[in-house]
């Protein structure tokens, strides 16, 4: 199966501010500002990596315990999620874009993990800032390779 190839911005870019990495999409600088220009196969990394950050990060906060239901719930309150990436980041698309609407997260498939709290708004929050600061090392590990060598 082949992921969607669009753009992940969500419409809150911080890059124009002079963030590396977008509060937003939780892309970096230069994949915001270039990503028209990139070919299919370096839009499928940067949207690999988001993956794979936002699945790393919902396997340890929550449980799926039934993954029909869970898309079925997402299609009925009309939340956009790709169909084609793991379900975990379909939890992620419902925290982001609706965690005011549920009450009971066993109707919607799954379960909270996570000790942090059960609040769901105060958990959208703690994974927000999670994925941000994962991304976060990451570009500065890989991308900002140069100012470490320079500053040696």
């Amino acid at each position: 199966m082949t992921k969607s190839l669009k753009t992940p911005c969500i419409g809150v870019c911080s890059t124009v501010f002079g963030d590396d990495v977008c509060r937003g999409c939780k892309r970096f600088q230069h994949e915001v500002i270039q990503w028209n220009s990139y070919s299919d196969p370096e839009k499928e990394s940067v949207l690999t990596r988001l993956e794979t950050l936002k699945t790393q990060i919902m396997e340890s906060k929550v449980l799926i315990l039934d993954e029909q239901v869970l898309k079925q719930q997402l299609e009925s309150l009309k939340i956009i999620f790709n169909q084609d990436t793991n379900p975990y980041c379909w939890v992620f698309d419902l925290f982001r874009q609706a965690s005011q609407s549920i009450s009971d997260t066993s109707e919607f498939g799954f379960e909270i993990l996570s000790s942090q709290t059960d609040n769901l708004l105060v958990l959208k929050k703690i994974i927000e800032e999670e994925l941000f600061e994962l991304s976060e090392a990451h570009y500065q590990r890989y991308f900002k390779v140069e100012e470490h060598f320079n500053a040696s």
